[in-house]
């Protein structure tokens, strides 16, 4: 059975790169960027909604939350590197993706989406060096 703290402990054994940041800085970054992400998908669906932006431009933002909350059970509850390697890569994809697909209907969402970008752009890096570290 896989537990919270087995999961730690296995992640805590990984071999990583000395630029890594410390494992309390995840949870109060991400506590920001999840109220960034709220909100531009709010808004998005009230735009979609109102008819002020087509629904096709929710999907990149759907798909963005589904891969990124898929990621810690990849990573943690499957253990998996290589999955969580590749998801990380489909979260990049996606924000750039919804930045793009937003901007001509709320410019500002994608701006205020930037800190998430440079984030995820940084935690790309980390998963794909923990990954071939530890292949």
């Amino acid at each position: 059975m896989v537990t919270q703290e087995s999961s730690y402990t296995w992640y805590q054994h990984l071999t990583k790169p000395s630029w890594a940041p410390p494992s309390w800085l995840f949870g109060p970054v991400w506590s920001v960027l999840y109220v960034i992400i709220a909100v531009s998908f709010g808004y998005v669906g009230y735009l979609a909604a109102k008819g002020r932006a087509p629904l096709i431009v929710l999907l990149p933002f759907v798909l963005n939350l589904i891969f990124n909350f898929a990621f810690t059970p990849l990573q943690f509850g499957l253990r998996s590197n290589i999955l969580a390697a590749i998801d990380i890569l489909l979260v990049l994809t996606t924000l750039i993706w919804l930045m793009f697909a937003i901007w001509p209907y709320a410019n500002w969402v994608a701006l205020a989406n930037i800190p998430y970008l440079v984030w995820v752009a940084f935690a790309t890096i980390l998963q794909l060096t923990i990954t071939i570290k530890n292949a």
